[in-house]
């Protein structure tokens, strides 16, 4: 098979746009409080990106992380009201903290009573032990000596993917949910730095196919993304944007949005791009290019290389 980043056809996109932009937000840290304002922004414009969700407070190792799970019943109601608007729901873990397979087999029954089907979307909580393929589970080779070299060997308790943990869950990952969410790049064009996406990767053969996407976890990395410059780079380039991002991490301060966010934003709106959820995305994507692709082994390499180089500028290696 040729490499797509050799062969990759320009897209298309539907409606006469001219390219895709679209956010996955981490629900760490997000409240009614703080994501009201937030998401009713995002409506008002026009966006339609994914919100992620925790099903439960608790966990195998204790109490969660900051922010609100689908335990809290207004908390549960309002996502709904998401979803009723046209926002996608996804999963970052069925706790903040990590769950064993019985909370799994749990939280993604409660996921399809609240919210219709079993989520179609999944990211990793980083600290999470039943996090799938992460910490140097995600590259590979001579990669993943860097990787551990990069950590201190210190990333590497992930065990959502390793049969006879109490944290498995790899076979429900495989059976219910259809995109993972692994690497993020500095630049805005996603489709760009991971021209193969989605993609199956044989050597991860639990996820059906994953994702990348562009760096923005806080207000001040998101504006530094999305700024004029590479709008309008995106838009010339015919690309697709798929960000990564906390909405709770600085865009609502005191009820009122980041001003810098909400100008770029605007800008962004008036502009000829398809606004559409994450896995609508890169179901267009998938059924332009004819089906699924299968990652090949220099194509990988080439991703983990490039991520690599990415983590180490931003001195983070999650």
């Amino acid at each position: 098979m040729r490499s797509l980043e050799r062969a990759m056809p320009q897209i298309v996109w539907p409606e006469g746009k001219k390219f895709a932009f679209t956010v996955f937000d981490d629900t760490d840290g997000m409240t009614t409080h703080n994501g009201l304002p937030l998401y009713n922004f995002l409506s008002d414009l026009g966006f339609r990106t994914t919100k992620s969700v925790w099903l439960m407070d608790g966990g195998a190792t204790g109490g969660n992380t900051r922010g609100a799970s689908c335990e809290d019943s207004d908390y549960a109601r309002w996502v709904q009201t998401l979803q009723e608007q046209g926002f996608e729901v996804g999963l970052h873990g069925v706790t903040g903290i990590g769950a064993t397979r019985d909370e799994w087999l749990v939280g993604l029954e409660r996921f399809r009573t609240l919210f219709g089907d079993y989520p179609r979307i999944h990211a990793n909580h980083a600290g999470a032990r039943d996090s799938i393929y992460w910490g140097d589970q995600r590259v590979s080779g001579m990669h993943r000596f860097v990787y551990n070299l990069l950590t201190r060997f210190g990333r590497r308790l992930f065990h959502g993917h390793r049969h006879g943990s109490q944290y498995f869950w790899g076979d429900l990952c495989r059976s219910h949910i259809r995109y993972v969410r692994n690497f993020v790049y500095a630049d805005i064009n996603t489709l760009k730095e991971c021209p193969q996406m989605p993609y199956h990767d044989p050597d991860r053969p639990l996820v059906r196919e994953w994702f990348a996407s562009s760096e923005g976890p806080s207000v001040e990395s998101f504006n530094k993304t999305i700024c004029e410059a590479n709008q309008d780079r995106l838009e010339v380039e015919g690309g697709a944007c798929i960000m990564y991002t906390h909405f709770a991490n600085g865009f609502v301060e005191n009820g009122r949005l980041d001003p810098r966010f909400v100008s770029l934003m605007r800008r962004l709106s008036a502009r000829p791009g398809w606004y559409v959820p994450v896995s609508v995305l890169l179901d267009y994507i998938k059924e332009y290019r004819g089906g699924e692709h299968v990652i090949t082994p220099s194509e990988r390499r080439r991703l983990e290389r490039k991520w690599l180089v990415h983590k180490i500028r931003v001195r983070g290696t999650t």
